[in-house]
């Protein structure tokens, strides 16, 4: 039953965009659906990709920054990965299984894109943004 709740509280927090493709739109098997979330999430973490340059490269000049930007994303990436284990460990080794985490995974890189972007958004003289504004 918990699996169940939790397979519907999942799916509707699942953006429009990842139905967005033909194939997600009328997505009835768990396959498809499982695929459907998979694309969702690789969607997410292309834009978090693209972000990560961004600020690399507005860290060119300053590797002590850039060193602590790429110790604070590994440690994310170990923290997201760990943090979708334990939400869906209810539903280990079910077919439902390779959705949740990809919803979950999706879920939490799009909270790391908006804090990626707020970093490429801070206005200058901003102390308590790591990342310089763009010249």
């Amino acid at each position: 039953m918990r699996t169940i709740i939790l397979a519907t509280v999942m799916m509707l927090a699942i953006p429009a965009s990842a139905f967005a493709q033909d194939n997600c739109s009328a997505a009835e098997d768990q396959a498809t659906m499982n695929e459907c979330a998979d694309a969702a999430f690789r969607e997410a973490d292309k834009k978090l990709n693209e972000l990560y340059k961004q600020i690399e490269a507005r860290l060119s000049d300053d590797a002590e920054t850039k060193n602590l930007l790429v110790q604070a994303q590994r440690d994310w990436v170990k923290f997201r990965d760990a943090e979708c284990s334990f939400q869906t460990a209810s539903a280990a080794g079910g077919s439902v299984m390779p959705m949740l985490t990809a919803t979950c995974m999706e879920s939490l890189t799009q909270v790391r894109v908006e804090a990626f972007e707020g970093y490429l958004n801070c206005e200058e003289g901003d102390l308590s943004c790591p990342v310089p504004t763009a010249n």
